[in-house]
């Protein structure tokens, strides 16, 4: 499970954006804690992008999202939403392969993308067998995220997490 830190900021700047209820499109859903945060009549449909199937099972997605896909977000054909989260991903990958996907996750977002990542040194291997576990940087902070995604207007950091948003429109 990733911190719950930025988690209600997240939840609250994606509400705050919608005219009617917004679609969600939620990078790595792990044990689908933003569907479970984003529960209720502000979201219109949500879809997952998990990268290991067996979390599919285990965390029982398929009842948390309307769609799942199951592969890897540097890979898939992102469908667009209104909003892109990607939590706790970027970490899991390389310093550019992050950057292509933030990029992508904008060209995808009609509304806007939100990162949260460790802002902290934070080494992490595998969990439940799963090797996308394993955090490829593991030395991210504030200053390094603003100064290296494009876009960020506002965020909100904790202790271990920040969040960012980039607003797409």
């Amino acid at each position: 499970m990733s911190s719950p830190q930025g988690k209600d900021w997240t939840r609250d700047r994606i509400l705050a954006l919608q005219d009617d209820p917004v679609t969600v499109l939620d990078i790595g859903p792990g044990v689908g804690t933003y569907a479970k945060l984003l529960s209720g009549p502000g979201v219109g449909h949500l879809t997952g992008v998990e990268i290991w199937e067996p979390y599919v099972q285990t965390y029982r997605l398929r009842d948390y999202y309307d769609d799942i896909i199951v592969g890897d977000a540097r890979e898939v054909n992102l469908p667009p939403s209104d909003v892109v989260i990607l939590g706790d991903v970027a970490e899991h990958m390389s310093e550019p392969e992050a950057l292509a996907l933030w990029d992508r996750a904008a060209v995808a977002a009609r509304r806007a993308v939100y990162l949260s990542i460790p802002i902290i040194h934070y080494p992490q291997g595998s969990i439940e067998d799963n090797p996308h576990e394993h955090h490829v940087v593991d030395d991210w902070n504030h200053e390094r995220v603003l100064s290296t995604f494009a876009g960020i207007g506002e965020w909100w950091l904790g202790t271990e997490v920040g969040v960012y948003e980039r607003l797409t429109s």
